[in-house]
C-alpha cells in the first residue's frame, strides 16, 4: 500500500471515527457539511443521505471510499447510519453503531491483496463543540478495535479460519480541535489504558500455527496536524509545498509480544518486553525527523533443539534521525544518532563462541552521535524517485560535511572513542574512487586491544601470525597513551590528498 494510503487513511479514520470545550451554537449540518468538505478535500468520496427529524440529523449509508490515481491501491469504510443530535446547548453528540465494515485492497501484478475489516466500538460517546470554523470533539471509549474477517492475498483466498487477527485499545479518552483559517489547524491529545493485538496465520501445507500477541500499557498521543486549504490530493509532493505538516509524539509504560509455533517442523518460542517507549516524528516540506527509545527491552527465545532460553537484554536503547526531503539548490543539515546501551546476553549464547569464559562479559555499549551538511538532489517525495534510486540512475544527495561529536564501542574488555570533523569536496571525486574529497580529522583512543587480541589467541580464534599483523598495524596507525594498554590516533584528511597517522603520511 502507498505512503499516501497509509497517511491519508490514518488521517480520516481518525477523524470520522474519532475526534474539547463549547465555544458558541453548532448545528448537526456544519458538523456534516465540514466532514464533507474535509475528506472530500483529502481525495475522497463521501456520500451518505442525509434527514432531519426535530434535533435529530441521521446519514444513511454512509460511505468514504479512495481511489489512489496511478495505483491500484484503495480504502472503503461503509458506515450503516450515523446520528448527530442537536443536544441544545450548541454542541452536537456523535451516534456511530457499534461495529461496521471497512475494505481496503491494493498492490500490484503479483502483489495484489484485499482485505474485509470490521471496526469496533463499545459506549463510544463524542461530543462536538464550537463554531463552524472552530470544532472542538471531545470523545470516549470503553473499547474501540478492528478484526479481519476476510483476507485475499495474489488473487488467492485465504480460508476463513485460517488467519484471526484483531485489534483493541481499551479505555479511550481524547480530545481535537480543528480550526479553519488559512490552512485547517488540527491540534489532538490521546490516551488509552491498553491496546492489545493478536495474529493467527496456519500454514495451510502443515496445518501449524504461528501465534502473536502482544499489549501495550498506558499509552498517550499528543500532535498537530496543518492542512492546506487548498492542494492536489493527488500529488504528494505538491501536499506538502501547500503547506501540510505532522508533529506528533506518542508513549506507553510498558510492553510485550509473545510470539509460538512451528517452523520446518521445530517448534519455537519468542518474547520480547520493555518497561516504556516513545516514539516522536515530524514530516514537512523541508525535513522528516523522527526519534524512537525504550527502556528495559528483553527479548527471551526458545526452540526444540534448545530448550534453555536464549536471552538478550538492554537497559535503554534509542535512535535519532533528521533528514531534509525536497531538493534544493542550498546545503540542508541532517543528524543521526544510535545509542545501545548495557546489552548483555544469557550464558546461552556466550558458550556457544566462549565456553570457558576467557572474555569479560560486562554490559555493552554502543554509542554513535553525528551531524553534517548535505546537498539533496531529489525529491523523496516523488514516487518515481525510489525505483530511480536503486536502479543507479539518481543520485540522492551531495555530502558537504559530516561532525561525528560521539564514538563509543565499549564491549569484551575493549574500549574504543572517537571524534572526528571533516568537510568534503564535491568537484574532487577521483582522489578516493568516487567519494568526494575529504579534509578534516578523526580522534580517536583504543583501550584493552591488546588484552583482547591475548584472549583471542588462546580461545583459537586469531592466530600468532595474524595477531601479529594486527599489532603491526596499530603501530603504524597509533601511538602508545599514558596508560597501559591505551592506543592513541589521529588520522589527518589534508586538503591536497594526503592522509597523515599521527603526523606520519600514509598516503
Amino acid at each position: 500500500m502507498s505512503v499516501f494510503l497509509r497517511r491519508s487513511c490514518g488521517a480520516a479514520l481518525a477523524y470520522a471515527i474519532t475526534t474539547q470545550s463549547a465555544f458558541a451554537d453548532l448545528t448537526a449540518n456544519d458538523v456534516w457539511s465540514d466532514w464533507q468538505a474535509y475528506l472530500g478535500g483529502m481525495g475522497y468520496t463521501v456520500t451518505g443521505d442525509q434527514s432531519v427529524s426535530g434535533n435529530v440529523t441521521t446519514i444513511t449509508d454512509f460511505i468514504i471510499s479512495l481511489a489512489v490515481p496511478e495505483s491500484s491501491d484503495s480504502v472503503q469504510m461503509t458506515i450503516p447510519e450515523v446520528t448527530l443530535t442537536e443536544n441544545g446547548d450548541g454542541t452536537v453528540q456523535i451516534v456511530y453503531p457499534e461495529s461496521f465494515p471497512v475494505t481496503i485492497s491494493g498492490g500490484g501484478e503479483g502483489d495484489s491483496f484485499s482485505g474485509d475489516l470490521l471496526y469496533t466500538n463499545k459506549n463510544l460517546n463524542i461530543v462536538v463543540s464550537g463554531s463552524p470554523d472552530d470544532m472542538a470533539y471531545n470523545y470516549s471509549a470503553a473499547s474501540m478495535g478492528f478484526v479481519v474477517n476476510a483476507l485475499d492475498l495474489e488473487g488467492e483466498d485465504i480460508p476463513e479460519d485460517s488467519v484471526d487477527a484483531s485489534l483493541e485499545i481499551t479505555d479511550v479518552s481524547g480530545n481535537a480541535r480543528m480550526q479553519i483559517g488559512e490552512n485547517r489547524d488540527i491540534v489532538q491529545s490521546i490516551t488509552a489504558a491498553g491496546l492489545a493485538y493478536k495474529l493467527v496465520v496456519q500454514d495451510p501445507e502443515t496445518g501449524h500455527d504461528i501465534n502473536i500477541n502482544g499489549r501495550l500499557e498506558q499509552l498517550a498521543f499528543d500532535g498537530t496536524t496543518i492542512i492546506p486549504a487548498i492542494f492536489d490530493a493527488a500529488d504528494i509532493k505538491a501536499i506538502y509545498e501547500a503547506g501540510f505538516a505532522v508533529n506528533g509524539a506518542f508513549s506507553y509504560t510498558s510492553g510485550s509480544t509473545d510470539i509460538e509455533g512451528v517452523s520446518e517442523d521445530e517448534t519455537f518460542s519468542m518474547s520480547s518486553s520493555s518497561k516504556g517507549g516513545r516514539f516522536s516524528g515530524s514530516i514537512d516540506a523541508k525535513r522528516l525527523a523522527y526519534e524512537v527509545s525504550q527502556t528495559g527491552s528483553k527479548l527471551a527465545m526458545t526452540m526444540s533443539e534448545l530448550p534453555v532460553p536464549v536471552e538478550i537484554n538492554a537497559a535503554n536503547t534509542a535512535m535519532v534521525i533528521e533528514v531534509p526531503v525536497l531538493a534544493t539548490e542550498e546545503v540542508q543539515p541532517f543528524a543521526f544518532s544510535l545509542n545501545l546501551n548495557d546489552f548483555t546476553m544469557s550464558d546461552v549464547l556466550w558458550g556457544m563462541f566462549d565456553p570457558t569464559g576467557a572474555l569479560p562479559r560486562d554490559p555493552a555499549t554502543i554509542a554513535i552521535n553525528t551531524l553534517g551538511t548535505a546537498k539533496i538532489l531529489i525529491d523523496f517525495m516523488d514516487p518515481e524517485v525510489s525505483e530511480q534510486i536503486e536502479s543507479g540512475q539518481l543520485e540522492p544527495a551531495e555530502l558537504h560535511s559530516l561532525k561525528i561529536k560521539e564514538l563509543l564501542i565499549s564491549m569484551v574488555g575493549a574500549n574504543l572513542t572517537g571524534d572526528g570533523d571533516f568537510t568534503f569536496d564535491n568537484t574532487n571525486t577521483q582522489e578516493f574512487g568516487g567519494m568526494p574529497a575529504p579534509t578534516g580529522e578523526l580522534n580517536l583512543q583504543l583501550v584493552g586491544a591488546n588484552a583482547l587480541i591475548d584472549k583471542l589467541i588462546a580461545m583459537g580464534f586469531v592466530s600468532e601470525s595474524d595477531a601479529m599483523g594486527a599489532r603491526m598495524m596499530m603501530g603504524l596507525m597509533a601511538v602508545p597513551g599514558e596508560e597501559p594498554d591505551t592506543l592513541n590516533s589521529k588520522i589527518e584528511f589534508t586538503e591536497n590528498g594526503q592522509i597523515l597517522a599521527n603526523g606520519q603520511r600514509i598516503k
